[in-house]
């Protein structure tokens, strides 16, 4: 917990040209939460490396701890680990109650968006500065890095499956994987980190279907085997739209993984949704992830936005197991010919550039498609046995198991999986 301290004088850094991105992303974050507390300031900003001073004019009902974990994800991209702030509260308003103490002459702050949930009282526990000093020491916390964060428990391996753009097949690939891994052996569960557009129920044929709640937890959805929870299992229908803002994405994908009773798992495989945005980040800097699976098309645009994936899961510290090229080539199946209808090599490039192993080139083919609508997909297609295509999602899964170990996080909770 932060020390939030109001400031009587404050020293303001001038703004320069430098630093005009990290402004323009700060304001992004302030205007967001000046919707519901007007108010909310940047007066002034200094970088220095890998850190950056913030001087911020926040309204006595803002909730600091949020504007702060706001402004590291925010500013993550721009290379930035540790975010300090200047915090200027308003003056003590003539309004408060008079049995509201002050400890060491600091002003109590409410937070106002919970019921019964407040900022503790804040205390000064260095010695008082003489009223010369012209500033005091700024708040300082460093963005959570994976190294910190402590494994799931009951989850052996988290796997993300991302992609930088939409429309290349990457839920599809995704519970194919899943499924695979299942028939390996493992115990695998899947989660729906897709808030916008959750499409797991559906390939899974689990639609409409509501998890069951179990001491305040969700229990996961049974689905051919797999331990299954995503948003949509939770919305009124299939055509109910999620229009909420970063923030509220972010909560919901947390709560989902929090809050879930998931039972022993070999491996959780989380479904993210296209792009590098508020939630991978926020993925990346609150959960303990393995590694990650990139899904392309061998597409020019579509292998752009797989590099910029796979940066941003190294800027966070996230290895990268392998890529995925996905719709390779295209049997016609009227007169057999077989054509690269999306380009040849782009998968092959791409892990070459990156140094990553090319972990399975799969066929545009309809009955992949047909089959995740059915919500049988390929793997488990006719009655389990699986269809034609079943076997190249089979050989990913065991290029995932031959290399998962070397990826695997440090588990000090003395457990054994």
């Amino acid at each position: 917990m932060f020390n939030f301290i109001k400031k009587t004088k404050q020293k303001h850094t001038a703004f320069s040209s430098d630093n005009a991105p990290l402004q323009t992303a700060v304001d992004q974050v302030l205007q967001q939460a000046n919707q519901q507390d007007p108010g909310n300031q940047l007066t002034g900003i200094k970088s220095q490396g890998e850190s950056v001073t913030l001087d911020l004019r926040l309204n006595g009902d803002v909730d600091p701890e949020e504007i702060h974990r706001q402004l590291g994800i925010a500013l993550q991209p721009y290379g930035v680990k540790e975010v300090n702030l200047n915090v200027t509260l308003p003056p003590k308003s003539a309004s408060r109650p008079a049995n509201m103490k002050t400890t060491a002459g600091i002003e109590p702050v409410s937070n106002t968006k919970g019921a019964g949930n407040k900022l503790p009282k804040t205390t000064n526990a260095a010695a008082p500065k003489a009223e010369s000093a012209s500033e005091e020491p700024a708040i300082t916390k460093r963005a959570p890095m994976q190294s910190s964060l402590q494994p799931h428990p009951r989850i052996k391996h988290v796997i993300v499956v991302a992609s930088g753009k939409g429309g290349v097949g990457k839920s599809t690939t995704t519970v194919n994987i899943a499924l695979a891994l299942q028939k390996l052996g493992n115990r695998v569960g899947i989660l729906d980190a897709d808030i916008y557009g959750p499409s797991m129920p559906s390939m899974l044929g689990v639609e409409g279907v509501k998890p069951q709640l179990e001491n305040e937890q969700f229990v996961p959805i049974e689905a051919h085997g797999l331990a299954m929870l995503s948003i949509g299992s939770l919305l009124d229908g299939d055509n109910t739209p999620v229009a909420w803002r970063g923030p509220k994405a972010t909560g919901a994908l947390m709560q989902l993984f929090n809050q879930t009773n998931w039972p022993m798992l070999d491996y959780l495989v989380i479904d993210m949704p296209p792009g590098t945005g508020d939630i991978q980040l926020t993925l990346a800097q609150r959960i303990a992830v393995t590694g990650a699976v990139i899904v392309t098309t061998p597409q020019h645009i579509a292998l752009m936005d797989a590099q910029k994936g796979i940066e941003m899961f190294n800027k966070t510290s996230i290895p990268v197991i392998g890529v995925v090229e996905n719709m390779a080539l295209h049997t016609c199946s009227n007169c057999g010919h077989t054509e690269a209808i999306f380009g040849a090599g782009g998968g092959e490039f791409i892990a070459k550039e990156y140094q990553v192993p090319l972990l399975g080139q799969l066929p545009l083919a309809a009955a992949i498609r047909s089959q995740a609508d059915k919500g049988e997909p390929s793997v488990i297609a006719n009655e389990g046995k699986g269809d034609d295509y079943a076997e190249f999602y089979v050989d990913i899964a065991k290029k995932i198991e031959t290399n998962i170990a070397k990826f695997a996080k440090q588990r000090d909770d003395g457990r054994i999986f």
